[in-house]
């Protein structure tokens, strides 16, 4: 098993053999599916928006070196020059002002593997964060955002 999907099915509500199915559905329907809806609905959308702070924090302290590494070991060409705009798309996606079809427009320049590569490390860059309930809300939010990065890179490149 990929530690991405290994990833998926510790932070999001879904077993391996169902992670493996959603990534092998077209991302169009994935989108439009009740499982997808059924997990976004499932944040605690008011804790992420009353935490946003922290996570712009944890953001601005780890991103840096993830980019680096992203840069530097993944060979992604296209890589933020500051985790700004990272925060401020979750931001805006938590207060719906951008949607997942332009978060996958965003990435389509990162290859296949290092976006899967990049995902657990991504995911815990939260592990800091003291509290728990805080910490695996973040968790599955970024989780449940990659799993739809993936999906579109699996469904690509196949």
């Amino acid at each position: 098993m990929s530690t991405a999907i290994s990833t998926f099915t510790q932070h999001l509500d879904f077993s391996q053999s169902e992670i493996e199915a959603i990534l092998s559905t077209p991302l169009d329907e994935v989108l439009k599916s009740e499982a997808l809806k059924q997990e976004l609905d499932s944040l605690d959308i008011q804790l992420l928006r009353e935490t946003l702070p922290t996570a712009g924090q944890v953001l601005a302290e780890n991103l840096p070196l993830f980019y680096h590494w992203l840069k530097n070991e993944l060979g992604v060409k296209r890589v933020p020059d500051s985790p700004d705009h990272t925060t401020k798309w979750v931001i805006n996606f938590l207060h719906h002002q951008e949607s997942l079809n332009h978060l996958v427009e965003l990435h389509h320049p990162v290859p296949p593997a290092a976006l899967e590569e990049a995902v657990p490390r991504l995911v815990s860059l939260f592990d800091g964060v003291e509290d728990v309930k805080v910490r695996q809300e973040w968790e599955k939010a970024v989780a449940a955002l990659c799993l739809v990065l993936v999906v579109d890179k699996r469904q690509n490149n196949s």
